[in-house]
């Protein structure tokens, strides 16, 4: 395995100084590290991963240094375009090295939602002209500096962008250490429980990616429900409020709710703008707020420094409303549901989850057939 401290080392050594991008589970011992031992103006978490390119473009500029950019594999779709329009060498030839975690890798066990990605990952870097290097658990920290020596060559002498493949369980574990406290009464698992019981068997729940999809799913099981008033998006982190309104303004006699995230808001924030300028009376949306990407190391947003209730209200949100204990919750459920939408409740929560916290038993596909069956 590799130690991230090593790891570090090895990039600062090679010129790299800079580092930018959206947590991923492969690499949270690396983010963490990072997090732990970089400045604010060496380490900055982006909203999503394209805009993590866009500043290593921008460090680079200014620089004249490689930064190094880390995402999943499923992040892929949103550095294409700055990929192949700003840092391909047949346009400004700017390298930099993209840190990959290779979810759904061939061969490996995983999830539905990262088989697809995992099995064109390398073929789509290919097609991209994006040179690779993989770092694989059986290396050690010298294989892994000469992997990286590698392509830090290449992207450098081609001005062009290279990539580290990471594939599962490559990086030896390390705690997070800087952790901001966080003084709400609730977990997200129990505001995900308070609104659950205060709609109706008419309601319709689209839950964002990663763990608030798998606490809905646990919850319907511990009730006995089906589970075919749920949509658990459990790829496109991001778009959740989207499916959302997509279903709102089809059904237009049912409540549509969509369970987000704070860092899943962030990744597309302009999906607020057009939730807002819709006008669709039937879409809540509902943002659980713990100021931690939490699915995946508990790296920290910057949501707990913004004023999202501000926001929404400036975008055009007709309702928004805030709640922290059960019985805020209780209220703002009930008021959400009277309300003529688009309307937006936050929920601010404690970070964390239960360690034995299980995955949907459900196919996507079984998921899907279920709901649209109830829609139809």
């Amino acid at each position: 395995m590799i130690t991230p401290q090593s790891f570090y080392r090895n990039l600062t050594n090679s010129g790299i100084g800079f580092f930018s991008g959206v947590p991923d589970s492969l690499l949270k011992s690396f983010c963490a590290y990072l997090q732990d031992h970089c400045s604010d103006e060496e380490h900055v978490i982006a909203a999503n991963e394209g805009n993590a390119v866009a500043m290593g473009i921008g460090h680079h500029l200014a620089s004249n240094n490689v930064p190094l950019i880390y995402l999943q594999n499923s992040g892929l779709g949103n550095v294409i375009n700055p990929l192949l329009s700003l840092a391909d060498p047949k346009v400004y030839g700017i390298p930099m090295v993209l840190l990959i975690g290779w979810r759904g890798e061939p061969g490996v066990q995983d999830e539905p939602q990262h088989v697809k990605q995992g099995c064109v990952t390398e073929s789509l870097l290919e097609t991209m002209g994006v040179p690779c290097e993989k770092l694989t658990p059986d290396m050690d920290d010298l294989a892994a500096h000469q992997a990286l020596k590698s392509l830090v060559q290449k992207t450098t002498e081609q001005k062009r962008p290279g990539a580290l493949l990471v594939s599962k369980g490559t990086f030896d574990a390390y705690v997070l250490q800087k952790k901001t406290p966080n003084v709400f009464p609730l977990f997200r698992e129990q505001a995900i429980q308070c609104v659950v019981n205060e709609l109706s068997e008419n309601d319709i729940i689209v839950a964002t990616t990663g763990v608030t999809s798998r606490e809905l799913f646990e919850y319907r099981a511990s009730l006995k429900q089906g589970h075919d008033r749920d949509f658990l998006t459990v790829g496109g982190m991001g778009h959740a409020s989207q499916i959302a309104l997509g279903i709102a303004l089809q059904k237009k006699d049912r409540q549509v709710i969509c369970l987000d995230g704070d860092g899943a808001m962030l990744m597309h924030m302009g999906a607020m703008a057009i939730n807002a300028a819709s006008c669709c009376e039937n879409l809540k949306h509902i943002i659980i707020n713990n100021g931690a990407h939490d699915s995946v190391g508990g790296q920290p947003t910057v949501t707990m420094q913004i004023d999202i209730l501000n926001l929404a209200t400036a975008l055009g949100y007709s309702t928004v409303l805030c709640g922290e204990t059960e019985a805020d919750i209780k209220q703002q459920i009930r008021s959400l549901r009277e309300v003529k939408g688009p309307a937006l409740l936050e929920i601010k929560t404690k970070r964390g989850f239960r360690k034995n916290l299980g995955r949907p038993t459900q196919t996507p596909i079984q998921n899907k057939n279920e709901l649209m069956k109830r829609l139809n």
